[in-house]
């Protein structure tokens, strides 16, 4: 059961948030915050200059790292401290906590096409997200929710939450996906669905991720 941390207190997720051992390999509210935080500003910077968009789609493609490192110290110094990577059709900003990783990011799904990342629909996207990601990071009982939901599995709550704040039609879908969310979107002036994700990152799908990150380097060499 382990032992309780700190009284229940307004904000708080009661005993579902505050257990000692199990909650330390589960995603919880304070996960699913700091990532949100850290991530808002550049969501905004991507939502609101077409300049930025277009520079960051061209450092995805071209997996030009230091270049998307350099923009999310501008715009998130915070997420720019987190490890980065692209697979040139997306990218994946990783946010390290006491025994897993989380990972959060914007992709086409693998298998679809190869080096393309449309800055409009990456736009669209960031605009779309920007409620859902403003709520996590400043609503305490609303990143419960969704923590809580997630763990349960209730996939319904999920979608109702996530459906509450991501108000467009491009939304296609909202699923739980390792121990997180994977929001689908697909938008009439683009032919390739994109996906952003907020998920526990495995150690083996870390090591597929930069094997095809080194296959990407080698391509374009």
């Amino acid at each position: 059961m382990g032992r309780v941390l700190r009284r229940r207190s307004a904000g708080s997720c009661g005993r579902d948030e505050i257990r000692v051992h199990a909650d330390k390999i589960k995603v919880n509210a304070n996960i699913l915050q700091k990532v949100a935080v850290s991530m808002l500003p550049f969501y905004r910077a991507v939502a609101t200059s077409e300049r930025f968009a277009a520079i960051w789609s061209k450092a995805v493609v071209t997996a030009n790292l230091n270049l998307m490192r350099r923009l999310l110290a501008s715009v998130a110094p915070s997420a720019a401290r987190q490890g980065l990577g692209t697979n040139g059709i997306g990218y994946f900003i990783d946010f390290i906590f006491p025994k897993l990783v989380y990972t959060n990011g914007t992709t086409i799904p693998p298998g679809t096409v190869q080096f393309m990342f449309e800055p409009r629909v990456h736009q669209a996207i960031a605009r779309a997200v920007l409620p859902l990601y403003h709520r996590l990071a400043h609503d305490r009982s609303f990143a419960c929710k969704l923590a809580i939901a997630i763990r349960r599995k209730n996939s319904q709550l999920v979608r109702q939450l996530v459906r509450g704040t991501v108000h467009t039609q491009a939304l296609k879908s909202v699923k739980i996906e390792d121990q997180g969310i994977a929001l689908t979107f697909k938008y009439p002036f683009s032919k390739f669905k994109y996906r952003n994700l907020l998920f526990r990152e495995t150690f083996f799908g870390r090591r597929k991720r930069l094997r095809r990150r080194r296959r990407l380097a080698l391509t374009e060499e």
